[in-house]
């Protein structure tokens, strides 16, 4: 027996093994000359030492998917191709090494990029399927490609989540309620009354202020502040600058999803509101009082003023700033380094320093 089939039959053990969750635990199959039975295959992407733990490569835990699996999870697609194609990895469309065992996925307008390939599978479009004259790949044809390699991604390669736990070196005040299966990481500090609701995860060093409201299956990032004092002042006849008291809170609504070192103020009186599959990217303000619509997406370095209302929908790109109190309509889209000083109505698209609308798109 090779070297390599006793690789390969050791490669498939540890997955059964895994799926089965039993440890690995078979040091007798390894060969005496290669140690560390995967150390070969994952030198080049793990430098300086092997994967911490045998799941941990995602080449070596997708070894036994077949196109037949992935077709089974994209109902609609068709396979130009072998349906029992194995399938190692995933790969970016410039880093492809025309290997049989590589799935890439391609966008319209890069459909000139996998001609040169001399193996492997792509997602794509029935247009970039009709263009392209390369007989030696397979072909699963989508109607969109990314959302295809979103559920592939998810479905087949994605690393299983943690057991939900709440670390010991995390501050949590005795009047917090705590859902079912809530993760919380290495020093939270969760202040009097919040509520943090089933199946939700807190990152570490990540501060929740007094009455924050996160509902069931919220994902909150690391070293961020939820629920803190915003900059509100008033002068008094002296010109001494006196902070306004913010006695209101964030309430933060199923399915959101809130970035690394983030911050979202508490309002003055009422609630900060983020609805319900709100996605919040890192280093995002929210100012206080502002409220966040169902299904919107505040991209990095995104800045909202105060009491600001954004529309359900609506893409506001880095780096944009909005002024405090106006009203962004739904499906509004916000450009990269845009400055909005007005109100926007919905499905516009505003870009500039001011922000000026420059389309609307259908609803």
């Amino acid at each position: 027996m090779t070297a390599s089939s006793t690789f390969q039959r050791i490669r498939k053990r540890v997955y059964r093994q895994m799926k089965a969750n039993v440890p690995y635990s078979e040091p007798s199959l390894w060969p005496k000359s290669q140690g560390f039975p995967f150390a070969a295959f994952s030198a080049s992407r793990y430098k300086g030492g092997n994967p911490p733990y045998p799941g941990f490569n995602r080449e070596f835990e997708a070894g036994m998917t077949t196109l037949t699996d992935i077709l089974k999870a994209l109902p609609g697609a068709t396979l130009h191709g072998t349906a029992a194609q194995e399938i190692l990895e995933l790969k970016r469309l410039d880093e492809a090494d025309s290997k049989a065992t590589s799935l890439i996925w391609c966008s319209d307008k890069n459909i000139g990029g996998f001609g040169a390939l001399k193996a492997g599978t792509v997602i794509c479009s029935t247009l970039a399927h009709s263009q392209s004259s390369n007989q030696r790949l397979n072909y699963i044809v989508v109607e969109n490609p990314r959302l295809a390699f979103q559920t592939i991604a998810a479905t087949f390669f994605q690393e299983a989540e943690p057991e939900p736990q709440i670390a010991a070196s995390a501050h949590i005040h005795p009047s917090v309620k705590i859902g079912k299966a809530v993760s919380i990481g290495h020093n939270v500090v969760i202040d009097k009354d919040c509520v943090i609701g089933d199946h939700s995860s807190v990152g570490p060093n990540t501060v929740l202020h007094r009455r924050t409201i996160v509902a069931d299956h919220v994902k909150v990032g690391a070293n961020t502040t939820i629920g803190g004092v915003g900059f509100g002042y008033e002068r008094d006849e002296a010109g001494k600058p006196l902070l306004i008291p913010h006695l209101g809170n964030v309430a933060i609504g199923a399915y959101a999803e809130i970035g690394n070192n983030t911050a979202i103020d508490r309002a003055v009186l009422g609630s900060t509101v983020i609805e319900e599959h709100v996605k919040i990217d890192n280093l995002v303000h929210v100012g206080h009082g502002a409220k966040i619509k169902r299904g919107a997406f505040l991209i990095a370095n995104s800045m909202i003023g105060g009491s600001t209302v954004v529309g359900a929908g609506t893409w506001v790109a880095p780096s944009a700033a909005l002024i405090n109190g106006i009203t962004i309509g739904e499906k509004a889209t916000i450009g990269m380094g845009a400055v909005v000083i007005r109100a926007v109505p919905d499905h516009a698209t505003v870009v500039g320093n001011p922000g000026k609308e420059i389309q609307k798109t259908k609803a």
